[in-house]
This record gives structure tokens, sequence and C-alpha cells, in this order.
């Protein structure tokens, strides 16, 4: 029995250090995912669902459209650009889905890119990737920086829509 129990003190001990980054970069950044992700998630959780079909002209993406997006964008970049894998698009679509799992994958997006900057070692953010858009050459901790401009700026839209449909968005706070 007291070898079970120091087993189970030594697995609780080991993952909750798994879960602290690993550097101090990550660290400070950790804390700004974790607010830009939940903004981005009471905002999704804000557009009653029978809304998740708006699209504000006939060009623009639906408020669901918006969603997926960012969910399949954010793991999608964080894949590419953070962790250098090869990684081509693979978004849902967004018209089958309910509200349900839509937020659904967004947190399980979030969490990923999460636990990407807890465990991601220094050598790996020092080192430079290529910009798939512009050519750009940057560092893979600054890569991040890109994955949540990205989000924000669809967040953004959807934040508008919320306001076109006669909907409060969540406050933005820092």
């Amino acid at each position: 029995m007291i070898v079970f129990v120091v087993f189970c003190s030594f697995q609780q001990v080991n993952s909750q250090t798994d879960t602290i980054p690993g550097t101090p970069f990550t660290k400070m950044y950790l804390p700004v995912w974790e607010e830009a992700a939940a903004h981005c998630l009471a905002i999704a959780k804000a557009m009653p669902e029978a809304s998740y079909s708006y699209k504000p002209t006939e060009v623009s993406k639906t408020f669901g459209e918006q969603m997926v997006h960012i969910a399949a964008s954010t793991k999608l970049l964080t894949q590419r650009y953070v962790q250098g894998m090869e990684v081509k698009p693979n978004t849902p679509d967004a018209t089958i889905m309910t509200k349900k799992e839509i937020l659904a994958l967004l947190h399980g997006s979030f969490n990923y890119t999460k636990r990407t900057v807890q465990t991601i070692k220094k050598e790996r953010l020092d080192e430079l990737c290529k910009m798939y858009h512009s050519g750009n050459m940057v560092s893979r901790a600054f890569a991040l920086f890109y994955v949540q401009d990205h989000m924000a700026n669809h967040r953004a839209k959807a934040n508008l829509y919320l306001r076109m449909n006669s909907i409060e968005p969540p406050a933005y706070t820092w």
C-alpha cells in the first residue's frame, strides 16, 4: 500500500511539472495564450446556435465557419511553424457541425497549442522557420505570436457578427 501511495504521489507531482512551461519565453507567453483562447471561446459561446450560419455578406464566412477556421488554423499553424511539422490544411465542414461540436474543436485546438507551449524546448523555439505567405524567416517562438494574431483577426470578425445580431460581445479584458 505504501508503494502505491508513493507511486501515485510521484505521478501527481510529475504530471504537474509537465504543465509548467520550460523556458522564460513560454512562461511569459502561456498566460497570454490562455487569455486569448478564453476570450475566443466566450465569443463562440455568446452566439446562439441558430445564428452560427449567419454571414454579413455573400463572400464572408459564416460565424460557424469563422470558428472552425480559427480552430483548424490554430492547430495547423502551431504544427507547421512552432513545431516544424509538414502538415496540410484540413478544415472540417462547419455547415454540418453543431455548436457543441465546434466548441469542442476550439477547445481541442487551443489545448493543443497550450500543450505545445508547455512542452516545447528552448532549442526548438530558437530555430528559424519560413512563413508560408510572406516568406519571412522568424524564430519558432516568434511564430507563436502569429498563431495568436491569426486567431485574434478572425475572433474580431466573429465579434462583429455578434454585434450585427444585436448581441453584446463578451468584454475584452487584459
